[in-house]
């Protein structure tokens, strides 16, 4: 199976960034890593290996990107203004940089948004933004409110809020949304939300799949039995979902 390794100096962020390129040909999946995560741990954790069949058949190739979340969502030591201004920055890059990247590397017209847990997060948040880039987005644990504390997780932004972080919050801009072309972009993106029913994000998803309803955009929940929020669990979905 193809693997590459690829590196070079992001100009949106002003530091070198890593990815790595998994399979041949096929759909263009963008994988986001879980929280303040790597571009390695895709692969570590099995979840490239569980793919194998159709990535060794030309069916997906894998673009695991990486993140600068403990310099963004999870920089404490930065007031939250800068870190929703970093994260953007970070969106930036995906889409003036990495998106650009995968359509040189292979020309197929599909892109499908993929990541688990936080990555999930990233996932969900920059197809719902940006649904005319892509066909697909699966979602796997994800929580799409870092406002609101679950559990043990807190809210990300100690209690500020401001425009930018409404419109990175999908649970808060989807139920207000009300642009029927923008809104029919989106119902032409397929969408799978998975996560169990005992995960702390459970509700989120609940409330994403009721927004989403509401709007008129079909999408599959997929709930699975307790928390299942972890490595074990996301290697039997990919297969299932993506």
């Amino acid at each position: 199976m193809n693997r590459e390794y690829h590196k070079w100096f992001s100009t949106r962020l002003q530091r070198e960034m890593e990815l790595l390129v998994f399979g041949h040909a096929g759909a263009r999946v963008l994988v986001f890593p879980t929280r303040e995560g790597r571009f390695f741990d895709y692969e570590n954790w099995g979840l490239v290996g569980a793919l194998h069949h159709q990535l060794s058949n030309g069916w997906l190739q894998l673009f695991c990107v990486d993140s600068v979340d403990s310099e963004s969502l999870y920089g404490r030591c930065a007031p939250p203004r800068s870190r929703i201004a970093r994260h953007k920055q970070y969106e930036e890059y995906i889409l003036c940089e990495v998106v650009p990247f995968t359509q040189w590397r292979n020309p197929s017209p599909f892109l499908i948004g993929h990541g688990c847990s936080v990555g999930a997060y990233h996932a969900i948040n920059i197809a719902f933004r940006h649904p005319e880039l892509f066909g697909k987005v699966v979602a796997l644990s994800g929580r799409y409110d870092l406002t609101k504390p679950a559990g043990t997780f807190p809210d990300l932004f100690d209690g500020y809020y401001d425009e930018d972080i409404y419109f990175h919050t999908p649970n808060h801009f989807l139920p207000n949304l009300t642009d029927e072309a923008y809104i029919n972009r989106l119902r032409r993106v397929e969408i799978v939300l998975a996560v169990g029913d005992a995960d702390p994000f459970y509700s989120s998803n609940r409330a994403l799949s009721r927004d989403l309803w509401g709007k008129g955009v079909s999408h599959q929940l997929e709930v699975w039995n307790g928390e299942a929020h972890r490595a074990r669990y996301w290697r039997q979905m990919v297969p299932l979902y993506i």
